[in-house]
């Protein structure tokens, strides 16, 4: 029987390899062949030896591969989705210079443009996002602002994410249907299974989903599989889209999972499943159009897998260079730039050339040094809103018991110790609001 067996084996091997020698390229931390049509799969249907596809549009130098179709886009759009993406880099270039000056305690660098712009193009601005810690764009994209990202990263009076109260890039918009970044792994995960069940009950919601970003690392969380075993069995409108970047922090994606990635385990829950390019943006785009359209018409989860490349250090607490070698990421933004592809693709149909490119990069500098400058003047939230927005209804007797207590405190020192003058003054009112008390 084994003997029988072995012509069959050889005969699906040889057509594997006559396959990958017709492939235009693979995509990072997958062997998926290249795709030109959105390919969902699901368990119960397709070849049990037929590899994930990955859905690619536009090729390293902007030129559509054989057999793309092209999501409708004009030349304004098309500007707007580059200049949306050429923004991420300005930010991540000053905030990751201002965090190493002191001015600010933390932040991660983004990257991953054409995924995260390509994403938030794709859904609509009422749609409910739970993201992790990578999409700032989004928020740009549905007009957050330049001045808000700061006052959030420098904890200002100004900050309407968390009145200063929590960490850099963990923003929130209530405005902008933005859930507050957590900074536990894969929380949002189960969290938004949950949103999207109450925007299934909710008639005057019947048009919108949520959307889950994260990353292959918070796959690996147990938030993960409880996430998509509710949206799946309790069906409900969720996009969950992961950005498999190849590193969760410092662990690569080859010891995190033996399987073929993240998009292998949608089917599992029943869940409909696309692999992505995720360094496309208008594969991007029309994959998460696609799957929007998908968990409004079925009213079930659909999952997305962006495909890309961690090129920047996880975040300023990371030395990326001590687990990897600096030529593997300069040979990354070299070969496969997400930014250099979609221009390319612009330079070729006349909506794009070097003296826009100029302008941009001068103009979105100007910008964020800007609005960079405006908020690292600002005064703090007064002191006292540390103890807001814990309870809803009466203040409860710790939150006041501790509240009386830093007012002895403040009463105490707050006018002689200097260390403590000096902190003060970081604030709105000097703390006066609790040492009046």
């Amino acid at each position: 029987m084994l003997r029988r067996a072995l012509p069959l084996r050889s005969h699906i091997l040889h057509q594997s390899a006559s396959l990958s020698t017709r492939s235009p390229g693979r995509l990072p931390n997958t062997q998926s062949p290249i795709v030109s049509k959105p390919h969902f799969f699901n368990s119960v249907t397709g070849d049990s030896n037929e590899q994930i596809p990955a859905f690619r549009l536009l090729d390293g130098t902007g030129v559509p591969i054989e057999g793309a179709e092209l999501p409708e886009l004009d030349e304004v759009f098309a500007r707007k989705l580059y200049e949306n993406m050429q923004l991420l880099p300005n930010l991540d270039n000053i905030l990751y210079n201002v965090q190493r000056q002191g001015k600010i305690s933390f932040y991660v660098r983004y990257g991953e443009e054409a995924t995260i712009i390509g994403s938030a193009a794709a859904l609509a601005d009422d749609d409910e996002v739970l993201g992790q810690y990578r999409e700032m764009g989004v928020l740009l994209w549905r007009g957050f602002g330049l001045d808000n990202v700061m006052a959030q990263c420098f904890g200002n009076h100004e900050d309407t994410s968390s009145k200063g109260r929590q960490m850099p890039v963990h923003f929130g918009s209530p405005k902008h249907h933005f859930h507050t970044i957590s900074s536990p792994l894969a929380t949002q995960i189960p969290q938004a299974a949950g949103v999207a069940y109450a925007l299934r009950r909710s008639p005057e919601r019947s048009n919108s989903v949520a959307a889950c970003f994260f990353g292959e690392g918070a796959a690996s969380e147990g938030d993960f599989h409880a996430g998509l075993l509710l949206a799946s069995t309790i069906p409900s409108p969720v996009v969950f889209i992961a950005r498999n970047n190849g590193f969760a922090i410092s662990t690569p994606s080859s010891e995190q999972y033996y399987g073929d990635g993240i998009s292998s385990r949608g089917p599992g829950y029943g869940i409909d499943t696309i692999r992505v390019d995720g360094n496309d943006v208008l594969a991007v785009l029309t994959a998460v159009r696609e799957a929007r359209e998908r968990c409004l018409e079925q009213g079930r989860a659909v999952l997305v897998e962006c495909m890309s490349y961690r090129v920047g250090h996880h975040s300023t607490s990371d030395d990326s260079f001590a687990y990897r070698a600096r030529s593997e990421v300069e040979d990354r933004k070299r070969i496969d730039n997400p930014l250099v592809r979609f221009r390319l693709f612009m330079e070729n149909r006349g909506w794009w050339n070097i003296e826009a490119e100029e302008e941009l990069k001068t103009r979105l500098k100007a910008d964020v040094l800007k609005a960079f400058k405006h908020a690292e003047v600002q005064s703090r939230w007064e002191l006292g809103e540390l103890f807001t927005d814990i309870y809803a209804g009466e203040e409860p007797w710790n939150i006041k018991e501790q509240r009386e207590e830093l007012s002895r405190l403040l009463k105490k020192y707050g006018e002689d110790w200097e260390p403590w003058k000096r902190e003060l003054q970081k604030f709105k009112n000097e703390g006066q609001d609790l040492i009046k008390e």
